[in-house]
């Protein structure tokens, strides 16, 4: 992806030519593999890929610091830019240890193989054979052999069954060109079917207008001819923060769900103090973040109030059940669930005030509610995070500003400019990612 991109301007004629000659030349092989279930890890929010894959301390920097929940890391491939040589470092420090910290961080890789690239590329020397002989095989065999390698690599790293493996086919070839844009899908076929084969998933990263393109019109045009990836990445650099493509590039709503988009390259960015050269993305992958479970609480008690208004002592009603609730699982409170404010209520209320230096007044304000709802432990959330402590975190800021924010478990753009809001009344960098610093605040009761 690193590579000067030259963007495919595909005209209207250029458009005609491309389907008259696949529709013309589309080849029937045997039905393609249906892709692989989804798993209920799925993930919509933001991610960077690097020239190289970051070291520890700048992942550790970025952790905390950047909005970015996916990183792209290079496994290998003829034409990866990122290569040990007397000047360049490269990636020494890409190991097994390296993946298995940052996956336990909670971030998701996103794999990248650069073998091969289309025929008539003008700028590679090691490129898809163009022989159109049975059906383009030297290709599909080249693509194969790609990707017994990216899985070989995969797996050295600790790379688990399963996952996406991206194939990088750059784009700036001519889709006209037929042997080329056909030895090039037939490579890409074999890439997936191999994948397949071995485990894993298929991903294609290609520009929109180029690789991307020829994909959608072989599906549309000649469908069964080539295995299609179960996930495409695509550089269209309009600045959208979003997986949307336009219809003149993929139409309909195929892989839906199931797209990374490279809205903006090489821009330098710096986060915890660590400034890096990226291409940002943003993702929809396994059909996106999914709102979690919801726990249940005292039997079923409701939690999410909206509006936490100042209770005090003979108040009744669902906010001060919720409150015996959260005072109960905190040991502050063993009475019953009555939703009755009863001089037992003051007394839980004053003690979980005393232990959290809050100001001992027996009333549930609102820096108390904040507290209260705060409590647990303290992950680091940011857009894209599905988890039910989002739902305390969302609940907690509600508290905390006196606005409503809806409780999903989902941490959106909403809930981060939420966060965001937050952070900056109480004198953190609002950096919109919610870190221990940001969860201190808030079990202090910090308003």
């Amino acid at each position: 992806m690193h590579v000067r991109r030259l963007r495919t301007a595909i005209t209207v004629a250029l458009v005609s030519i491309v389907t008259a000659a696949v529709t013309a030349g589309g080849l029937v092989t045997p039905a393609v593999a249906a892709a692989g279930e989804r798993t209920p890890d799925g993930l919509t929010g933001y991610a960077f890929d690097a020239r190289c894959a970051p070291t520890q301390d700048q992942m550790d920097a970025w952790l905390t610091g950047s909005p970015f929940w996916g990183v792209g890391i290079y496994l290998g491939g003829s034409t990866m830019s990122c290569r040990t040589t007397a000047t360049d470092p490269g990636q020494p420090h890409l190991d097994a240890s390296w993946v298995q910290r940052q996956r336990a961080n909670g971030w998701h890789l996103l794999p990248i193989w650069v073998g091969p690239q289309a025929s008539c590329h003008p700028l590679h020397a090691d490129r898809i054979v163009a022989d159109p002989a049975s059906s383009y095989a030297a290709a599909d065999a080249q693509g194969r052999r790609e990707a017994a390698a990216a899985v070989a690599r995969a797996q050295q790293l600790g790379i688990p069954a399963s996952s996406t493996l991206w194939y990088d086919l750059e784009g700036g070839f001519d889709l006209a060109d037929v042997d080329c844009r056909r030895s090039a899908l037939r490579f890409l076929s074999g890439w997936t079917l191999a994948l397949r084969d071995l485990g894993y998933r298929s991903g294609v990263y290609s520009s929109v207008s180029a690789g991307i393109h020829a994909l959608d019109n072989a599906a549309n045009l000649s469908p069964g001819s080539y295995a299609m990836p179960d996930r495409i990445w695509y550089a269209w650099y309009n600045g959208a923060e979003d997986t949307r493509i336009d219809q003149q590039w993929v139409s309909g709503t195929r892989w839906a769900g199931d797209r990374v988009h490279q809205y903006a390259a090489q821009e330098a960015a710096t986060y915890g103090g660590v400034t890096l050269t990226i291409d940002r993305n943003f993702l929809e992958l396994q059909g996106g973040s999914t709102e979690p479970r919801p726990a249940r609480h005292c039997g079923g008690t409701r939690l999410d109030l909206g509006a936490y208004r100042t209770a005090k002592s003979g108040h009744e009603g669902p906010r001060v059940e919720a409150l015996q609730c959260l005072l109960k699982r905190h040991g502050r409170y063993r009475g019953r669930l009555d939703g009755t404010f009863d001089r037992d209520v003051v007394a839980a209320v004053r003690r979980f005030q005393r232990r959290a230096d809050l100001g001992v007044t027996g009333k549930a304000t609102a820096a108390t509610w904040t507290a209260l709802l705060a409590q647990g432990s303290s992950p680091v959330l940011k857009v894209g995070s599905a988890e039910d402590s989002v739902r305390r975190l969302q609940r907690a800021l509600a508290a905390a500003s006196g606005r409503r924010v809806r409780v999903t478990g989902i941490l959106s753009d909403t809930t981060e400019a939420a966060v965001q809001r937050y952070q900056g009344r109480v004198g953190l960098t609002p950096t919109g990612v919610v870190t221990t610093e940001t969860w201190t605040a808030l079990q202090a009761g910090s308003r």
